[in-house]
C-alpha cells in the first residue's frame, strides 16, 4: 500500500522483493493440499451415516449427516468439480479402499447445502488462535454470479449482462477467517461490521479497513465486541474533525493532518490490512471467482465452506517471508 502514494506523484519505485525462509515446510504443506486423506479422514468416515434415522413426521429421515455433506462439498470446492462428478469420484474412493460406504446423490448434495447451519467457517479454531490476541483484518470482494466472458462479448459484440454478490470477511494476523457473509451486491461493507465482529471469538487489539468503512457507527460496533482494539481506519481527504464523531476516528484524523498519511500508517501499523487483501486473493485462486450455487442459501453456505476449507489449508502451514531488497 505504500507504494500508491510515490504512485501518484509520478515516482518510480522499485517493487519489494521477499525471499521464503521455510520453503521445504511451506512446499510440503501444497503438496498435503491435494492429499485426499486430508478431506476424507478416518474421523469423518466413522461418523458418515446418522446414528439414528428418526422420522419426524416430515419426509424421509436423513440418512448422511451433516459432516458428510460437509466433507462432499469441501472436495468439490478443493478439486472444482461439478455436483456428478463429486459423487462419481467419491464413490471410486470408497471402493478404492474397499470402504463400504457411498457418496449422497448428486441431488441430494445441492439440497442438504442450503440446510446446513453455518453461522461462520468451519475450522477457525487452533491453539495458537486461541492463545493469543489477534490482529483483525475487514474487506470484501465481488464473487461472480453469472455472465458471459470476455471471448464471447468481444466475439458478439453483446454486454456482459453480468451479476455478483458480495462476500465479507474478518481475518487475523495468522491468516485464519472468523467470520464471512454473502450479500448482494448493493449492500455497503459498512453494514455488515456488525455480523462480522460477532462472529469473531478471539480476544482482539488491533482492527484495519479500508477507507469505504470510515463512518462513525462501524467504529461503534467494532469497540461493543472489541473494548481494547485500536481500530485503523483512514479517513477522507475530506474529513473534518467534529465532535459527534467517535474520539478513535477523530484521533486518526489529527493524526493523518498532523503526521502526514505515511508516517500515520507506518506508526499505527496499517499495513496488517494486507492480510484480508491477500485471503480474498487467496479464495479468487483456489476457491474460484464464481459461484457454483443458483439459490442464494446455497451460495451462502458454500462460500463459507470455501472460508473453511482456506482455513484447513492455513493450518497445514504458510510462507515465512523476509524482505530481501
Amino acid at each position: 500500500m505504500p507504494n500508491k502514494y510515490p504512485a501518484k506523484k509520478g515516482w518510480k519505485v522499485p517493487k519489494q522483493k521477499y525471499k521464503i525462509s521455510n520453503w521445504s515446510d511451506y512446499n510440503e504443506a501444497l503438496r498435503q493440499r491435494g492429499n485426499i486423506d486430508i478431506w476424507m479422514s478416518e474421523e469423518m468416515i466413522d461418523v458418515w451415516y446418522e446414528a439414528e434415522r428418526i422420522y419426524d413426521g416430515t419426509g424421509t429421515p436423513k440418512k448422511f449427516s451433516d459432516l458428510a455433506i460437509i466433507a462432499c462439498h469441501e472436495i468439490r470446492l478443493v478439486f472444482k468439480l461439478p455436483l456428478r462428478q463429486c459423487q462419481g469420484f467419491i464413490d471410486s474412493l470408497f471402493a478404492s479402499k474397499n470402504i463400504p460406504l457411498c457418496c449422497p446423490g448428486y441431488s441430494c448434495l445441492s439440497k442438504r447445502l442450503a440446510q446446513l447451519a453455518l453461522s461462520a467457517p468451519p475450522y477457525k479454531k487452533s491453539d495458537k488462535v486461541d492463545k493469543a490476541v489477534a490482529a483483525i483484518a475487514i474487506d470484501s470482494t465481488g464473487l461472480k454470479r453469472f455472465g458471459l466472458d470476455e471471448w464471447h462479448q468481444e466475439k458478439h459484440k453483446i454486454s456482459a449482462k453480468r451479476s455478483w454478490r458480495k462476500l465479507h470477511v474478518a481475518v487475523d494476523n495468522l491468516h485464519i477467517i472468523h467470520a464471512a457473509v454473502l450479500t448482494d451486491r448493493f449492500t455497503s461493507d459498512d453494514q455488515m461490521v456488525e455480523s462480522l465482529a460477532s462472529e469473531v471469538e478471539v480476544n482482539v487489539n488491533h482492527v484495519t479497513a479500508d477507507g469505504a468503512y470510515d463512518k462513525t457507527p462501524v467504529y461503534e460496533d467494532l469497540l461493543k465486541h472489541f473494548p481494547q482494539a485500536d481500530i485503523i481506519i483512514p479517513t477522507d481527504s475530506d474529513a473534518v474533525y467534529n465532535t459527534d464523531n467517535h474520539p478513535q476516528r477523530n484521533r486518526n484524523l489529527q493524526e493523518i493532518r498532523t503526521f502526514g498519511r505515511m508516517a500515520w500508517q507506518k506508526v499505527r501499523e496499517y499495513g496488517k490490512r494486507n492480510i484480508s487483501e491477500l485471503s480474498i486473493q487467496r479464495y479468487k485462486k483456489i476457491i474460484g471467482r464464481q459461484l457454483h450455487a443458483r439459490e442464494f442459501s446455497r451460495q451462502k453456505n458454500e462460500t463459507m465452506l470455501g472460508c473453511g476449507v482456506l482455513n484447513r489449508m492455513t493450518k497445514l502451514g504458510m510462507p515465512t517471508s523476509y524482505r530481501c531488497a
